[in-house]
């Protein structure tokens, strides 16, 4: 399945540009069987390198880095989520993407490398509150930020204190979000992580070269972990949500696992969600699913683009 069509990186890596922006990008090239140049991706130095080298030339920042250890996300799958969002947004608006300056997301699980808000605001002027439960991931954050003035306004970052809450404590009583967004935690512990690694490792025929892999995309044990897995992260997220119901027009966050979907389906319709939808967000042989749904019905949905779309037009 292809990138979506306002995704900026279609077709091949241009690695001449991208090392020109990012010399330290370099030394991680590499040749293909078919002698085309590319990275390994089992290296997490190298995929972190990439993704800097991306930011800056398609996203125009200054500069970009994390920490060692912390999710180094791919940027051209997260950039297909935010225009999945973009197309969501519009199925509201008569098909029209609304006023991007004036829309405002929430982003839970930001960490450190605050990717969602930084493709979000300069792909659609997006505004954005990050939140993540994690202090360093956040203070890297806020170096991005201070490192990228043109941004910094439009981004603000806020700490979650309770890890079994994802909306309460930090959306305020009068504020209104467009959407928000999530990446939850794949496994139910970070041993089942680590087993999970190592199959990967295996398909990528990198078995007999370490003994004990890292992750190529790393990640922070709560980053990749958490209690009952992706199905108990969404399932609370989910009950979360219903206290901010009017407060929020559309809720989504990614789905990696099909068999997952039921039960949260089934949730949603206990909770009288009025609108559920499920978006494909397939790329090569990564599989994943944006959930979205809006306990907003049509006239209350009318009235939110009234106020705050219309109105900024």
């Amino acid at each position: 399945m292809p990138f979506h069509p306002r995704n900026r990186h279609q077709g091949h890596y241009d690695f001449a540009t991208l090392t020109a922006r990012n010399p330290a990008l370099k030394p991680h090239l590499k040749r293909n069987p078919s002698g085309e140049q590319t990275i390994d991706f089992a290296n997490a130095e190298a995929v972190k390198e990439l993704n800097r080298a991306l930011l800056q030339t398609q996203y125009d920042l200054s500069t970009w880095n994390i920490p060692a250890g912390y999710l180094c996300p791919p940027v051209p799958g997260r950039a297909d989520v935010i225009h999945a969002v973009a197309d969501l947004l519009s199925t509201s608006h008569d098909g029209q993407l609304p006023p991007g300056q004036q829309l405002c997301g929430l982003d839970i699980g930001c960490g450190a490398n605050l990717i969602y808000p930084l493709i979000g605001q300069a792909a659609y002027q997006w505004r954005f509150v990050a939140c993540d439960i994690d202090r360093t991931a956040l203070d890297n954050a806020q170096r991005i930020l201070h490192a990228n003035p043109d941004v910094l306004p439009a981004i603000t970052l806020r700490q979650q204190t309770d890890p079994a809450r994802a909306f309460s404590g930090i959306i305020h009583s009068d504020e209104r979000f467009d959407f928000t967004l999530c990446n939850p935690p794949f496994h139910p512990d970070q041993g089942s992580a680590q087993a999970a690694n190592q199959q990967k490792w295996q398909q990528l025929g990198k078995r007999s070269q370490r003994k004990d892999p890292g992750f190529n995309f790393a990640g922070q044990a709560n980053e990749l972990a958490c209690p009952g897995g992706e199905a108990g992260f969404l399932q609370r997220l989910i009950a979360d949500s219903q206290g901010f119901a009017t407060q929020v027009f559309w809720f989504t966050t990614l789905v990696s696992k099909a068999a997952n979907l039921p039960a949260l389906r089934q949730q949603l319709e206990q909770h009288a969600a009025a609108d559920l939808r499920v978006i494909d967000m397939a790329q090569g042989n990564k599989h994943s699913r944006l959930l979205a749904w809006t306990y907003l019905n049509k006239k209350q949905r009318r009235a939110w683009r009234r106020a705050r779309w219309q109105a900024a037009e």
